[in-house]
């Protein structure tokens, strides 16, 4: 599940959605290259085995991924292999000036990570998920 860092409700809707107690932190997703600007820590990361200490003015502004003790567990992504996720990181970062995006799996309570269409369509059915996307593909909840 992907989302907008600089909102400060994030990490509680992401929590809900999933179903998780809310001290449950949520991770940032950043390209490779942009990582240092924002994190202090080994890089690349692109497993999300270390922590990084969010640089003291990226904090407010992303302020969904950063744990009490202003720390993030981040994963980098290398376009050379993932494009398509780097893509996706530049275009929010052309978009918001933000160019880090929370990630964390997509499942719910009880339930292992999604693996297929299907069960992704199941999450999306069964939670409050805004936008499901799959391949060139997107499904976007009709709005009331």
């Amino acid at each position: 599940m992907l989302a907008h860092p600089g909102r400060q409700d994030t990490t509680a809707r992401m929590n809900d959605i999933k179903g998780r107690e809310q001290f449950r932190p949520i991770a940032p997703m950043v390209r490779v290259e942009r990582a240092a600007e924002v994190f202090d820590g080994v890089l690349p990361s692109p497993y999300m085995l270390f922590v990084h200490d969010v640089r003291p003015d990226w904090r407010e502004r992303v302020p969904a991924v950063v744990h009490v003790d202003g720390t993030a567990r981040v994963q980098t992504v290398d376009p050379a292999t993932e494009p398509l996720v780097a893509a996706m990181l530049a275009e929010f970062d052309r978009l918001t000036g933000i160019p880090v995006v929370v990630n964390t799996s997509l499942n719910t309570a009880g339930r292992p990570m999604v693996d297929t269409p299907r069960e992704a369509m199941e999450v999306f059915g069964s939670a409050p998920v805004d936008l499901l996307a799959i391949g060139p593909f997107a499904v976007h909840r009709r709005r009331r």
